[in-house]
């Protein structure tokens, strides 16, 4: 979809339709007063008459307003004025995006972008508009013999800002949202394929063709390399498939040659069964999700390149399958780690971290600025935080507030819980160096315990991302979080190295 932004006012925007915004008590935005007062009143008598409340949600279609441009007027409830904050605006840009759709309209103006968001900026109003157009209007249909039908999509959104010189600031965001919406949806792309489809090897083929879309250095390690290199936990959950395990190390090289890189690593389970501790067969095909914390970093490079920014990050991706066949991980078996410790596989349903723990023994090579790892590790994260909020661990405060922050500007929220020593009292193991699970209590802060062992070099945090990746039921599908997270996170490096 092609993003424009004019300065100007409402009534004088040619095209199929322009988008305004009424608030509770049938109060119009400022575009929406702009109009009004092309049109004579017309848009207030139609207020007065109640036939549109303003109420969160609502919308109402008009044709040939007087004194406007545009061949429809498209109204869109804003609810109340005093409680429009981030939900609110998410909720009628998506509720415009819609309504568009159902309609066919091609090209549209949209003049909800010039209301004030508490705390936020035009800027911000500019972005989310981008990414949340671009999440109403994306499809994964490429999976059926005959595509789903769908009106004619929408191609070219106009974003309005009330004046000339908030031109450059508007076209900047756009660019951004543009930028993270491409990475959010190769994240979808990527979780939304079926297992048999997205297997390591094709993961490895997308990281090579995204390196040579945007000039990325790559190298893609296989069994015997992987081998080499001591990865005995990673490799000693990928012998139990049939699909060769891969470990791709990708790198965006946009700042100085002295430049530490930030290193994010990504878990890329491309379908989890649990292994000998098999998973309940209910659900089970959305395992094919375990891959999101993998596709999160490719989505996040992706974005990185196509912005230049001037930094230099690493993606660390360790990807197999996690099934049970005789040469499977047992439970009771014990496994030597790339950094030399022992682990005691109590479940092998615990695999993530088994795989993750080989990369960030690896990432210490690199002498890092700083390592993030992004993973769908912990069911304990879905009961702790629900579906609305990344679980963030660290090793370091500072760079749990970059994550916090970052979360926060992008609208793709995370929330630290403690990494406290004295949670590593349950990983303890009688024959090896530490357990692989840690029991029921604590199982999110647990696995990140675990993970924390192979991490005390470097500035390290752990997002879980189990809540946050993918939906079910009804709107079952990947979410491309936490893409838009990462991103800002990068940002914000970027603008201070």
């Amino acid at each position: 979809m092609e993003i424009s932004i004019k300065s100007g006012s409402p009534e004088k925007q040619r095209g199929a339709c322009v988008v305004v915004g009424i608030f509770d008590h049938r109060k119009p935005s400022p575009a929406a007063e702009l109009i009004d007062k092309a049109a004579n009143g017309y848009l207030a008598d139609i207020l007065r008459r109640g036939d549109m409340d303003g109420k969160q949600g609502s919308s109402l279609l008009l044709h040939n307003v007087p004194g406007v441009s545009a061949e429809r007027v498209l109204l869109i409830g804003l609810g109340k004025e005093r409680e429009f904050r981030d939900k609110a605006y998410k909720e009628a840009i998506r509720t415009a995006i819609r309504v568009l759709g159902d309609l066919g309209v091609g090209e549209a103006g949209l003049y909800l972008t010039e209301i004030p968001v508490k705390k936020r900026d035009l800027g911000w109003n500019v972005e989310q508009a981008v990414l949340q157009a671009n999440d109403m209007l994306y499809r994964f249909d490429q999976m059926k013999s005959k595509p789903d039908e769908h009106k004619k999509p929408l191609r070219k959104l106009i974003l309005g800002v009330q004046r000339r010189g908030e031109m450059a600031q508007g076209e900047a965001a756009a660019a951004r949202g543009q930028a993270i919406a491409a990475g959010v949806k190769l994240a979808k792309d990527l979780g939304n394929l079926p297992g048999n489809i997205c297997t390591p090897t094709y993961l490895a083929d997308q990281a090579k063709a995204l390196a040579k879309e945007f000039g990325l250095g790559i190298e893609v390690m296989e069994r015997a390399e992987i081998e080499k290199l001591g990865m005995g936990s990673f490799l000693s959950v990928a012998k139990g498939s049939d699909e060769p395990p891969r470990f791709i190390v990708l790198n965006h090289k946009g700042g100085d040659k002295k430049q530490k890189p930030v290193v994010l690593v990504g878990k890329g389970i491309t379908f989890d069964s649990g292994g000998i501790s098999l998973k309940p067969a209910a659900e089970m095909d959305e395992m094919k999700y375990d891959m999101c914390g993998a596709a999160s970093v490719l989505g996040a490079l992706r974005a990185a390149a196509e912005l230049k920014l001037p930094l230099n990050i690493t993606g660390l991706i360790a990807t197999c399958e996690n099934m049970p066949n005789g040469r499977a991980n047992k439970p009771g078996d014990v496994v030597t780690s790339m950094s030399g410790q022992t682990i005691e596989i109590l479940n092998t349903d615990a695999e993530g971290r088994l795989i993750l723990c080989d990369a960030l023994t690896y990432a210490e090579k690199l002498d890092p600025a700083c390592v993030v790892d992004i993973a769908t590790l912990t069911g304990a994260c879905v009961i702790a935080l629900g579906h609305v909020a990344s679980g963030l661990l660290a090793n370091d405060d500072g760079l749990a507030r970059e994550l916090l922050q970052a979360g926060e500007t992008a609208a793709d929220r995370c929330w630290q819980l403690p990494l406290w020593d004295e949670y590593q009292e349950q990983l303890k193991s009688n024959f090896a160096d530490m357990a692989n699970i840690g029991g029921r209590p604590g199982g999110t802060i647990t696995a990140a315990c675990f993970l924390s062992k192979f991490a005390e070099k470097y500035d390290w945090a752990h997002l879980d991302i189990a809540g946050t990746a993918w939906k079910s039921g009804k709107e079952k599908g990947g979410t491309g979080r936490p893409v838009a997270l990462l991103v800002h996170f990068l940002m914000k490096r970027a603008d201070a190295s």
